[in-house]
């Protein structure tokens, strides 16, 4: 999701998408490819787990939170029917309305996210991105 939202972000263009009210589960992909690990080695899980943080946010706190922390502004939403238009409309409706998932199983299995807060994300993921432009130079 992160390379399809960088650039608008990148260049002050990036905001919630929609009204922002709608829930947005996330994961960092540490987390996420940590959680596939935990998984193969213990035999005992089995079943669906929800590879979601525990953190609930809104998308216009997502919005905001890797605004800040790519040093940009996030206010430009990006309006439902420019969402439908783009991504059409069965991932429209999942972007625009959202869904509020939590990882019950995934924390009674043992499982700790390195990254259960938005804000510990979006750091992590601003600094790899300039520290990806740096090696560049």
């Amino acid at each position: 999701m992160i390379n399809q939202i960088f650039w608008p972000f990148f260049f002050g263009l990036g905001g919630p998408v929609g009204s922002g009210k709608q829930f947005m589960p996330w994961i960092h992909v540490h987390d996420l490819a940590r959680l596939f690990v935990h998984v193969v080695r213990n035999d005992r899980i089995s079943g669906v787990l929800n590879g979601v943080a525990p953190h609930l946010i809104t998308n216009k706190q997502f919005s905001r939170c890797f605004g800040r922390h790519l040093w940009r502004p996030a206010f430009v939403p990006l309006p439902t029917s420019v969402v439908r238009l783009l991504f059409g409309s069965e991932r429209a409706k999942v972007m625009t309305e959202g869904q509020k998932v939590i990882p019950k199983r995934t924390l009674e299995t043992g499982f700790r996210f390195e990254y259960a807060d938005i804000d510990s994300a979006c750091r992590e993921c601003a600094r790899l991105i300039y520290a990806d432009d740096q090696l560049l130079k």
